[in-house]
């Protein structure tokens, strides 16, 4: 069983930066594909950034693609996802997620991910 911890979520302004945070509870790194996902009010839980070094895969979504970078610090069991020139549309819950059997074709989508952390809220206000 893995357990994932979020923080690093707060109030922001447009064109500000901020890194989220996500602690395992195990050294997950090298076999799991790990992944960012955010839901805004009223909407679906949308992909945002996954990593898999297993693969060799990194890949991100078109709305941050530029702008936001997933990364890893197997050391402490932490992953990271610096976010910077944030603007409203980045508001939502961001999400980390992994998965030790998830196929390629299917690391966007976030039903297919075993574990979850709990959230943390990020509001980019104008």
């Amino acid at each position: 069983q893995v357990q994932l911890v979020e923080s690093g979520g707060g109030l922001v302004q447009v064109g500000d930066s901020l890194t989220l945070s996500c602690t395992a509870s195990g050294r997950i790194f090298t076999n799991y594909a790990v992944a960012w996902f955010r839901q805004a009010p009223g909407k679906e839980r949308e992909f945002v950034a996954v990593m898999s070094r297993r693969r060799g895969v990194t890949r991100y979504g078109d709305a941050v693609k530029g702008r936001f970078t997933i990364s890893t610090d197997n050391a402490k069991n932490t992953m990271y996802l610096q976010m910077n020139d944030l603007n409203v549309d980045d508001t939502g819950v961001y999400y980390c997620a992994a998965d030790s059997t998830i196929i390629l074709s299917s690391m966007f989508d976030w039903q297919a991910y075993d574990y979850w952390g709990q959230g943390t809220q990020v509001i980019v206000s104008s």
